[in-house]
């Protein structure tokens, strides 16, 4: 009895305090509290064009030339690791090198804001995960936010600036 008041009540009286002060925060992925969309057709646009855009980013090894027609003429990429691009043959050319085989993109469930920029086209926000393929699989990539400018002349998407954060 004596054991028990010494080390095990106090020894659970820890744990008990410890369990209290551990939290498990769940992770929120919404950029803006209770975002809806302002134009749900827009919206619904914007969420496909990123999906196929992405779809050939992560099979750029077969879809080089499908990846780079979703990009203006006269792109601007700022990257905050990797600085600014201007020329879509770079940036193409950037993402055969470095990507291709090598990195997927990952959206963020949910993550996707979408804002109508009028005579222009809209601006996607949203976040992001990027995996690299040479590392072992479950090995854990932060998220980063993005922003695309996307041009629409003539009911044609192109790509205008890309904002990439990690």
């Amino acid at each position: 009895m004596k054991y028990f008041k010494t080390i095990i009540i106090p020894l659970l009286t820890l744990i008990t305090l410890l369990a209290s002060c551990s939290t498990t925060k769940k992770p929120m992925y919404r950029l803006t509290k209770n975002y809806k969309p302002d134009n749900q057709q827009l919206y619904d646009t914007i969420v496909k064009l990123d999906s196929i855009f992405f779809e050939a980013y992560n099979t750029c090894n077969l879809n080089l030339d499908k990846y780079g027609t979703f990009f203006s003429e006269n792109i601007e990429f700022y990257h905050d690791q990797g600085g600014v691009m201007t020329s879509k043959q770079d940036i193409i050319s950037a993402t055969k090198k470095n990507i291709c085989g090598k990195v997927t993109r990952e959206l963020v469930k949910g993550s996707i804001e979408v804002y109508p920029v009028k005579d222009f086209g809209a601006i996607e926000i949203g976040l992001q995960k990027f995996h690299n393929n040479q590392e072992p699989i479950g090995t854990p990539s932060k998220v980063g936010r993005f922003l695309i400018v996307w041009e629409n002349k003539n009911n044609e998407w192109k790509i205008k600036r890309v904002v990439s954060l990690h």
